[in-house]
């Protein structure tokens, strides 16, 4: 089992870039592949990107392509989302969460570990 604690949200104005990280404890953190997840007030969770085991294979919500980039680090057992250009559409709590499967899924179910989430709030 894994832990996953998110870290870097907070209140920024349009345009400016944020970087969350999520570090996970627990079972090897190379052997899941990571997503980040994103949820707005009365709105359903939405994916927003995913990385591979070994980080060689990442995949983007075409909403958010060219704008979030993840990464991540085996060494340091975390994983990074960077967002640059940030809307107030992108205002949500962002979570991070872990699946076993070897496939980089975009769908919440996909992913049995989750983190408590960290708020983004995007000023216009």
């Amino acid at each position: 089992q894994v832990q996953l604690v998110e870290s870097g949200g907070g209140l920024v104005q349009a345009g400016e870039s944020l970087r969350l990280s999520c570090a996970a404890s627990g079972r090897a953190f190379s052997s899941y592949t990571m997503g980040w997840f994103r949820q707005a007030p009365g709105k359903e969770r939405e994916f927003v990107t995913t990385i591979s085991r070994s980080g060689g294979v990442t995949y983007h919500s075409d909403s958010m392509k060219g704008r979030f980039t993840i990464s991540r680090d085996n060494a340091k057992n975390t994983v990074y989302l960077q967002m640059n250009s940030l809307k107030p559409e992108d205002t949500a709590v962002y979570f991070c969460a872990a699946s076993l499967s070897l496939r980089v899924g975009v769908t919440s179910n996909e992913y049995a570990y989750w983190g408590q989430g960290t708020q983004v709030t995007v000023s216009s």
